[in-house]
């Protein structure tokens, strides 16, 4: 079973999440909205098949990120998340809260041997596809 097949978003604390993502829009160009950008690509086996990458900036407020103390948190794609949490129980992983599931995806969060809150994210991609 594949456990992490891709980057699914990149997190981080800021002291003011409009000035940082008007900073990102106007000097690297990203199409930000309230949440930050999203980063279309395609998966290589469908080619026909989009998948996105979130980019987002979070108040330094935010206790988002807890337990972990670090001002930043990965989101990883995966394929079977009830799978994955189970065999990552098995392993001693620490697993952090309840597995929640929204109409994009599924989401659960694990922290790793340094505090690290690691977000893992069974994606819906279909649910971003409005044409």
């Amino acid at each position: 079973m594949k456990r992490v097949t891709g980057i699914g978003g990149i997190f981080f604390k800021c002291k003011d999440t409009n000035v940082i993502k008007n900073w990102y829009k106007d000097h690297l160009g990203l199409a930000t909205d309230e949440y930050g950008a999203m980063f279309e690509w395609r998966e290589s086996a469908p080619p026909h098949e989009k998948a996105y990458t979130q980019w987002s900036p979070f108040s330094e407020k935010s206790d988002y990120f807890a337990p972990s103390e670090k001002p930043f948190m990965l989101n990883f794609r995966v394929e079977n998340l009830v799978e994955l949490l189970k065999m990552l129980e098995n392993e001693g992983v620490t697993i952090v809260g309840e597995m929640q599931e929204f109409e994009y995806g599924k989401f659960a969060w694990i922290l790793d041997p340094e505090g690290n809150k690691i977000e893992l994210w069974e994606p819906v991609d279909a649910a971003f596809n409005v044409e």
